[in-house]
């Protein structure tokens, strides 16, 4: 008995984690992207899609280097 417990606990986790994180989940990426480009062209730089694309990347990489 205590390991349904356990798994019905596990799941109604998941299934609100999962819906708080909908609710509150950050643009979708190509608008991010669209808006890192809007900026930078103000700034008079301009990348093509590969150097986007690898921008977006780096950005992220040191994002999970500061997370740790």
């Amino acid at each position: 008995m205590k390991g349904l417990n356990v798994l019905v606990a596990f799941l109604s986790g998941a299934v609100i984690g999962t819906a708080v994180g909908l609710l509150f989940a950050p643009e979708k990426g190509e608008d991010t992207r669209t808006k890192i480009a809007e900026i930078l062209r103000k700034k008079g730089i301009r990348l093509n899609k590969d150097e986007m694309e690898n921008l977006i990347d780096e950005i992220a990489d040191v994002k999970e280097e500061l997370a740790q």
